[in-house]
């Protein structure tokens, strides 16, 4: 039993943290591309207003992030059905992402009232999974497109959906690398100090 109880404390934490990173860099996509907007001016590529754009974005997230959104539909910035299609698998990913999070946080409450530490992570697994993103860290910061291809390749294997052509799809001219490195470091930050944290506690 108290075998199972490791594993389950195992897997928890990282679940826990994987998905915390993927709604923290959700909440902050919001100000980062708010900045790069600002400082790369790739408004203007788009033809768009600041508040247009973050408009506009505002209705992707939505479509991402609530379920019960079906339609995604950007009001300045048209949608070719192949980023539809990418998007629709983003979308499932953000919402499964969003409810083990929040799974995973009503568990943390729940243990919270219980008597002892019953999800204590031990330190070594706490410093397997802290330096875990240390062995791609050097390949990502060197060269982020090409991470960035090798991430999509794995995450959406046998699919070309998220190759967006600018001419079909303009919001491409907006979300640019460097605020999807922005996100990806964010997400990372996150993840860190989560076992960091976990390492710490006494």
């Amino acid at each position: 039993m108290k075998k199972q109880n490791n594993i389950f404390t195992i897997i928890y934490h990282f679940i826990f943290a994987i998905t915390s990173s993927v709604v923290g860099a959700i909440v902050a996509s919001w100000p980062l591309l708010l900045v790069f907007v600002v400082v790369q001016k790739t408004n203007k590529t788009v033809n768009l207003t600041l508040g247009q754009v973050m408009h506009n974005y505002n209705q992707l997230m939505w479509y991402l992030i609530w379920p019960f959104k079906h339609v995604l539909h950007m009001r300045d910035l048209p949608t070719s059905p192949m980023a539809a299609q990418h998007f629709a698998a983003v979308k499932k990913l953000f919402i499964l992402a969003i409810v083990a999070f929040l799974c995973c946080l009503v568990i943390y409450l729940w243990s919270r009232r219980q008597k002892g530490n019953v999800l204590k992570l031990n330190k070594v697994w706490a410093l397997l999974f802290l330096l875990l993103p240390i062995a791609i860290l050097p390949f990502a910061v060197t060269n982020f497109d090409s991470f960035f291809v090798v991430f999509h390749h794995l995450l959406f294997a046998g699919s070309n959906t998220w190759l967006f052509d600018p001419a079909t799809d303009p919001v491409i001219n907006v979300l640019t690398e460097g605020f999807f490195a922005a996100c990806f470091a964010v997400g990372g930050i996150i993840y860190e100090l989560y076992f960091a944290a976990k390492l710490l506690q006494r």
